[in-house]
């Protein structure tokens, strides 16, 4: 897909004074970097859709566009101050346009409310691609990066050329399906630890288990541009609401070229982790290798560049996608017909069009689709999660002050594109989960809550439902708000 035209320009390419003579690769003859100061590229700003400044910036103008995400707090001009780290991207933007932003309430961007959730994260990039003119890019994803990486590509294939990850993990905690997270009593030790503030010495007991061969100047640097990046209190609300973010059930609806590069003696992410998402993304290509540092830039970068630009720049066919992953909604109405034989005709034709009003007037606010009116309620989808709730209960909230009582179901998972329609086995799912709930009541699955967790929103557990012509029962939650 060609890329529309950008602020990207000359003055976005690495200093010239920065490249060595050519030596060999694998992959053909490239650069080689001298180890000086880099060229620090100018910083610009995007805005996200509540106002927000985003601060990016475009190294290299040239190749398909890529997003990095480092998955860590980060400061776009410290970056810059490590070698390593700029050797990195300087690498990275010799082969593509590279796209770098620090994410709201980090770094050089705006700071701004702490209750983010993924589908904010996701809103950031969409915000900075808009910004750039990127209509489709490519995702290096590290950490927590690549697991926004590839949720991005799940629910936006058609702007997503391909993921690269780094050090993930699909999920935070340890459960009998997953071995490798760690317990929530763990995450609260991590949370007390950073409460008390990001002293030196909380900063390097974190950063041993990212780098631990790494030298001092090294250790120093991480510690200055991490504390530069972020408050404690803006950590500890990151970890908190996006920690617990789970996207297992959505690594079937990857659907794009896909590498997942992990170290086997890593000790921030088990490598497991990676080998745990590589069975399960379609077409996946897993590489471990060796060494033990959790960052793409420390260790053997070389390989992990080499890797990652024949990945990103070999022949690969595009296709327009047909199948997204998305958050499904149905509504309906209840006791319909026993309202309108109530109302009358007249009656019940005005208290259905507002609320038909009202619906339509909460799917915009919350950036819900309407696929289809169904008569007593509404077909729809969504992507992100959170917001899907918030619209139900809005929806749910003005049925009532039209005396209409409605019940809801929501199901996140992959569906066809059926020119206007949609369809496949996650609607099936969305509209059983709404013909279990009661009236007023939003049910949703555990996909949903998985989706939403550290969004503040509450949930009470329904146990396992049987789903009539589902094969298996599904967990069910009510929504409380």
């Amino acid at each position: 897909m060609a890329r529309s035209p950008g602020p990207a320009s000359s003055e976005n390419t690495p200093d010239a004074s920065v490249w060595g003579e050519s030596e060999g690769s694998a992959f053909g003859r490239r650069p080689r970097l001298r180890d000086v100061r880099f060229q620090v590229p100018p910083v610009r700003y995007a805005t996200r859709r509540d106002g927000l400044l985003i601060a990016y910036q475009v190294v290299g103008d040239s190749g398909p566009d890529l997003i990095f995400l480092l998955g860590w707090p980060n400061h776009l001009a410290l970056q810059w101050e490590l070698p390593a780290f700029a050797r990195f991207l300087t690498r990275l933007g010799s082969f593509s346009r590279l796209i770098l932003f620090d994410r709201p309430s980090t770094g050089l961007s705006d700071r701004g409310p702490v209750d983010q959730a993924f589908e904010d994260r996701m809103d950031d990039i969409l915000s900075v691609m808009d910004a750039v003119g990127s209509d489709q890019t490519a995702l290096f994803g590290c950490h927590l990066g690549g697991r926004l990486a590839l949720l991005f590509a799940a629910t936006y294939p058609q702007r997503t050329r391909a993921v690269v990850t780094f050090g993930a993990h699909p999920t935070t905690f340890i459960d009998e399906d997953y071995a490798w997270g760690i317990s929530p009593e763990g995450l609260d030790q991590l949370l007390e630890l950073v409460r008390g503030g990001l002293t030196e010495e909380t900063l390097a007991e974190i950063f041993r288990k990212v780098a631990p061969e790494a030298d001092a100047a090294t250790a120093a640097w991480w510690r200055t541009s991490f504390a530069s990046a972020i408050t404690s209190h803006e950590a500890v609300a990151e970890l908190s609401r996006l920690g617990p973010v789970d996207i297992r059930a959505t690594l079937g609806s990857v659907r794009v070229p896909t590498l997942i590069m992990h170290r086997s003696d890593d000790l921030a992410t088990d490598v497991e982790a990676s080998r745990y998402m590589a069975e399960r993304i379609p077409g996946a290509r897993f590489v471990e290798l060796a060494g033990s540092d959790h960052l793409p830039f420390l260790g053997d970068a070389e390989t992990v560049l080499d890797l990652t630009e024949e990945f990103l720049t070999g022949a690969t066919p595009v296709h327009e996608p047909d199948r997204v992953l998305a958050t499904i909604m149905f509504t309906d109405i209840v006791d319909s017909t026993v309202r309108a034989a109530e109302l009358g005709d007249r009656r019940w034709k005005e208290t259905m069009d507002g609320h038909n009003d009202a619906v339509r007037r909460s799917l915009a606010v919350f950036r819900g689709h309407e696929v289809r009116f169904t008569g007593d309620g509404f077909l729809a989808t969504f992507d992100g999660a959170a917001r899907s709730i918030r619209c139900a209960d809005e929806i749910r909230r003005d049925a009532r002050t039209l005396d209409l009582d409605v019940r809801i179901g929501l199901h996140t998972g992959e569906f066809e594109i059926q020119g206007d329609d949609v369809g496949g086995i996650a609607v099936h799912i969305a509209a059983r989960v709404m013909a279990l709930a009661s009236a007023n009541e939003i049910v949703c699955s555990r996909t949903v809550k998985d989706l939403t967790a550290g969004s503040g929103l509450t949930f009470e557990d329904l146990g396992e439902r049987a789903l009539k012509g589902v094969p298996e029962p599904w967990q069910l939650y009510r929504v409380v708000v």
